[in-house]
């Protein structure tokens, strides 16, 4: 490897906008604006956040392509469209957060998101082993804290132990399976990690390997049976902090995973294309992707919380994006699954965003299916993007969601039709998608149908933060009518 530093340096531009942010964020607030109301610190942190990342997403779009480093990072189109989807994402949570409850630390909540944000964006590009852990912990850890930062709910803190204690645990597996991969080939490159398995044969300890790699990412997806963080953690967190964990992040992490098994682990990937038991990755990943379908929307059929009942549908669309996933295949066909962890984030970040609007104006909070009814006398605004964002969970077209789940679904056909492993799954996540659009009719019966118990209040929502909820339910309207105006540029 020949290290060019200023080409690092240039690749990196998007990072180091959002350190600076960080930054300003937390020595404005301390030395400047302390001594102001909550409001307003919260107001100021905001606007550098958004600066910063608005100057991140103008770095990653006309910085430089192709790889970096000696191979150490790929700039190619994944990896910028991936980057970008994620900088987004984290923006519209900085408009959410202004319509929640109002936190004790704005200025470090802020810098905690723009951190992660930097793990997200080194997620998609990273191609060696050490930079995929590290991004991958820079992520976590960021997440751990705004996972219980709000101080003032005993969930919260809850909310973030567990977190902790399930995110350690799976940083040890995967960090276990590295180093057996390093052992095995001798290299934490990607690409020669690919060569020295393509000529080897499959050992139990590559089994172990692989075993371990999965069980991590499974636990980092909240994929079945290792999603039992998931409800907690959406229950007790703040809600743009959920909202990251459940958008930002997966799109990230699927893009890693996705990078990680078929152009470093591909040789050993198996078959479902026939049931002939060739060993190898994708049998293991088809069953831990049936067991998230059916255990996600089974699972949700029996939640009256709110968050939780998201959790359980966040569970059961990892499940569709590992199919997305098994079916890239070896022609390495991946923008299926991107699309469709891009528009599922953008369908999950306003989500969360109406549940902390209507958490900030309910003096109980939003707990139950209840508290949502008669929102649409409350709120019409979010009452109408809350109908967008569940029927583009559910899949309903002309919705970015439905395009999303007919080209993993497609795809995953294509590999060996329906008589075959991939076949049968996919069917499956086709009859899962209906008992699904079940228990998201339920929300909108509550927030479109049922009328309150008791006389309400009109909801005020923040102008910032109907933006934010206008522009998701926007994008999910426009890539759900016009897909290919991302998958052009893909």
């Amino acid at each position: 490897m020949n290290p060019n530093y200023l080409q690092l340096f240039r690749a990196l531009r998007p990072e180091t906008s959002l350190i600076l942010g960080a930054l300003a964020a937390l020595g404005l607030d301390l030395v400047v604006v302390k001594r102001h109301t909550l409001e307003e610190r919260l107001r100021l942190s905001l606007w550098i956040g958004a600066i910063a990342i608005a100057a991140a997403m103008a770095h990653v779009w006309l910085g430089q392509r192709g790889s970096v480093f000696g191979g150490v990072l790929m700039l190619d189109k994944l990896a910028v469209a991936t980057r970008l989807g994620a900088l987004a994402l984290a923006l519209l949570t900085l408009g959410m957060v202004r319509g929640a409850r109002a936190l004790r630390h704005p200025a470090e909540y802020v810098a905690i998101i723009l951190f992660a944000t930097i793990g997200f964006t080194l997620m998609a590009a990273a191609q060696q082993l050490l930079v995929v852990f590290l991004a991958l912990e820079l992520a976590s850890l960021s997440l751990y804290i705004l996972a219980g930062i709000d101080k003032t709910r005993p969930e919260s803190s809850e909310a973030a132990l567990k977190y902790f204690l399930f995110g350690g645990m799976s940083a040890a597996f995967l960090l276990f399976g590295f180093s057996l991969i390093y052992g095995l080939t001798g290299s934490i490159e990607l690409g020669e990690i690919s060569r020295q398995l393509a000529v080897q044969h499959v050992s139990p300890l590559l089994v172990v390997a692989l075993v371990m790699i999965l069980v991590a990412f499974g636990f980092k997806a909240a994929a079945a049976p290792f999603q039992l963080w998931a409800p907690d953690v959406y229950e007790g967190a703040p809600p743009a902090s959920a909202a990251l964990i459940a958008s930002a992040s997966k799109l990230a992490g699927l893009v890693l995973f996705t990078r990680l098994l078929w152009n470093g682990l591909g040789a050993t990937s198996g078959n479902v294309v026939t049931a002939d038991g060739t060993p190898g990755w994708l049998p293991m990943l088809a069953i831990i992707s049936g067991a998230s379908m059916l255990l996600g929307n089974l699972g949700a059929l029996a939640q009256n919380n709110v968050r939780r009942l998201l959790a359980y549908s966040a569970i059961s669309h990892a499940g569709n994006l590992l199919l997305g996933v098994i079916a890239v295949g070896q022609g390495r066909n991946v923008w299926p699954v991107f699309f469709y962890a891009a528009t599922y984030g953008l369908a999950t970040v306003g989500a969360f965003g109406v549940v902390g609007a209507i958490d900030r104006a309910n003096p109980g909070g939003c707990r139950s299916l209840s508290d949502l009814a008669g929102l649409y006398r409350r709120s019409p605004l979010l009452a109408g993007c809350l109908a967008v964002f569940v029927l583009s969970l559910a899949g309903i077209p002309p919705l970015a969601g439905f395009f999303g789940k007919f080209a993993v679904f497609a795809a995953a056909f294509r590999l060996g039709g329906v008589s075959g492993p991939a076949g049968w799954l996919a069917l499956l996540a086709i009859a899962m998608s209906a008992v699904a659009l079940y228990y998201y009719l339920l929300i909108l019966k509550q927030a479109l149908v049922a009328k309150p118990a008791e006389p309400v209040q009109p909801i005020a929502v923040p102008g910032v933060t109907v933006i934010a909820l206008i522009a998701a339910a926007a994008l999910l309207v426009v890539l759900g009518v016009w897909p290919s105006l991302l998958l052009d540029f893909l």
